[in-house]
């Protein structure tokens, strides 16, 4: 069966994960309930694309033949699809929800994927009937540029499935890291509580956000620092992820900071809304 992959969500990180399948000479379908957000990511891929014409990372060709790979459809794409990967907003309802419909829609060997950046994959899995094929690929944002993929194990998922996912990631230019389904995983599990201390340090005023970005890029090496890193995810993503972390490990330790809350209240969620720690 020749390789088509479906992504479930328009986003940020949707168009992202779709510019890099049809840059790798992998048909895409983007799926959004909203047609503006399909819209927006496909003027947002082809002005990526249009950069690296630009800086002769591509061709002209390549790009062409890049953006005839991308289609739009809705759910019912995943049909004809090897892959699914899903890239919804970080919801578990909704992705409880999404997997259900994909089971009953997708056929029984087809992979159905997540791009969660907490949520159990063994939960997830749990609402289908082929938890051996459901799986966590967690791609980085962005994701054209960040070379990690890291591919999460659901209490269930098989061996073959985590080895196609991991040749999947490879086709892709990435490089897989396999770990276990675990709140926050690996990488936001150790992220995150930097990002919620740098967020205290603003709060009770040991810094500006200048000065703590300064001291974690320019003195941990870092090629940005938490807060201009949070506001690049989205501080109400952060606030989730946190929320995660907190249930399911039950350690108070990563209780969001009240000013991190404060912010998604106001809804200055970082670079999407044009204001978080930094005004954009």
């Amino acid at each position: 069966m020749k390789e088509r992959v479906v992504v479930i969500g328009a986003g940020q990180m949707g168009s992202g994960i779709a510019q890099v399948f049809a840059t790798s000479s992998i048909p895409v379908t983007m799926v959004d309930v909203s047609t503006e957000a399909l819209a927006r990511a496909r003027a947002t891929i082809e002005n990526s694309l249009a950069r690296s014409v630009e800086k002769g990372r591509l061709t002209a060709a390549n790009r062409d033949a890049a953006l005839e790979r991308i289609t739009t459809g809705d759910l019912n794409a995943a049909r004809d699809a090897t892959l699914v990967v899903e890239a919804a907003s970080e919801d578990a309802d909704l992705k409880f929800k999404l997997f259900a419909e994909l089971d009953a829609i997708a056929p029984r060997d087809t992979i159905l994927a997540t791009n969660t950046s907490s949520i159990s994959i063994t939960e997830i899995a749990g609402r289908t009937k082929r938890p051996d094929r459901v799986i966590g690929m967690h791609f980085m944002n962005p994701v054209p540029v960040m070379k990690l993929v890291e591919v999460i194990r659901g209490l269930a998922t098989s061996d073959e499935t985590t080895a196609n996912v991991m040749s999947y990631a490879k086709q892709l230019g990435k490089t897989a890291v396999e770990v276990n389904d675990s709140p926050g995983f690996v990488s936001n599990r150790v992220l995150m509580p930097m990002i919620n201390e740098a967020a205290y340090c603003v709060m009770e005023g040991v810094g500006t956000p200048e000065a703590i970005d300064n001291v974690m890029a320019l003195g941990m090496n870092h090629p940005m620092g938490p807060l201009a890193l949070a506001d690049l995810i989205g501080l109400d993503t952060c606030v989730a992820i946190l929320g995660v972390l907190q249930d399911g490990l039950g350690d108070p330790k990563y209780r969001a900071c009240p000013l991190l809350k404060k912010y998604v209240a106001a809804g200055w969620l970082g670079r999407k809304s044009g204001r978080g720690f930094y005004t954009y």
